[in-house]
């Protein structure tokens, strides 16, 4: 069964679901379906119930008190491929109130820099939202560029990161 619980933040709700204690959806939305339906039909098969993720809500509770690395802490996984999977723990990698560009971060990964393409799918593949970090990746254009959740969510984040 996967649990789901929303924890309210300054940008807005954040919906966690975790199987057995285990992140593998994270997302800013008041609806925790919006997250599941983007599960595996594995997961989905498993059904969604509210409930209690007393670590994952304290490591938010933290981050937003300026422990930025306390959601670092918390298990996370996702599916994809075994380069996917290198582009999230190179994410994970990145520290708080830094960011890195697309190419930066597929050669963090063990990927040469024309790589920034597969990094920037595997931002927009992510989640488990902020936990795997894809807001403090920007595009080499400069700005903010785009996220799942909206540019005001992205810029709140790397603000709060900053700031602390």
């Amino acid at each position: 069964m996967i649990v789901t619980q929303t924890v309210p933040t300054p940008a807005g709700p954040l919906a966690l679901l975790a199987r057995e204690d285990v992140l593998v959806a994270a997302g800013f939305t008041a609806d925790p379906h919006e997250m599941f339906v983007r599960l595996s039909p594995r997961l989905q098969a498993e059904g969604l119930r509210v409930g209690e993720l007393p670590e994952a809500a304290q490591a938010v509770a933290d981050y937003l008190d300026g422990r930025l690395d306390a959601l670092d802490k918390i298990p996370v996984s996702q599916p994809g491929t075994p380069t996917r999977q290198r582009l999230y723990q190179a994410l994970r990698a990145v520290p708080a109130g830094t960011t890195v560009r697309y190419a930066e971060l597929a050669v963090s990964a063990g990927l040469p820099a024309t790589a920034a393409r597969a990094a920037g799918s595997a931002c927009a593949q992510n989640l488990i939202a902020p936990f795997v970090p894809c807001h403090r990746v920007l595009p080499a254009a400069g700005g903010y560029g785009g996220y799942y959740y909206g540019p005001p969510v992205k810029e709140w984040l790397l603000h709060h990161e900053r700031a602390n």
